[in-house]
């Protein structure tokens, strides 16, 4: 069972997120097994040698996995998590999508994935969510 009604109601809920939303990420689908994340990149996501940041690519994909977690039980926060960064993006645009590999009684399991537009692999990401 959904924790939001619709997607203009989680990103409602989500717009107290404000680091997340401050760095430019959107919330571009949701349902209950899936939600989908992106990020338009800029200057302000790039380290001193011109790469994107590791922690924008680590908030994007923790985004996406906070939006899907409470979507399947709200509040959910995260209990352990675990990141790949695979290959540094090369295109403008970071996209995430969340899948929920386990939604357990207390606990859920839920991977991220990162590409960029070119369909580069970007990050992995595995985190643990604990339903309080």
């Amino acid at each position: 069972m959904s924790t939001f009604n619709s997607i203009e109601e989680a990103r409602e809920f989500f717009k107290g997120d404000k680091f997340a939303t401050n760095l430019g990420i959107q919330l571009d689908e949701l349902t209950d097994d899936y939600c989908i994340c992106s990020l338009e990149i800029n200057e302000t996501h790039r380290n001193a040698v011109g790469g994107v940041m590791g922690g924008v690519m680590f908030t994007l994909a923790d985004f996406s996995f906070a939006v899907l977690s409470n979507q399947l039980h709200k509040p959910t926060v995260a209990q352990q998590v675990s990141v790949n960064y695979l290959s540094a993006p090369k295109g403008e645009k970071l996209i995430a999508k969340a899948i929920c590999k386990k939604n357990g009684r207390s606990s859920s399991i839920i991977n991220v994935d990162v590409i960029d537009d070119t369909g580069r692999d970007v990050v992995q990401f595995i985190g643990t969510g604990f339903k309080l």
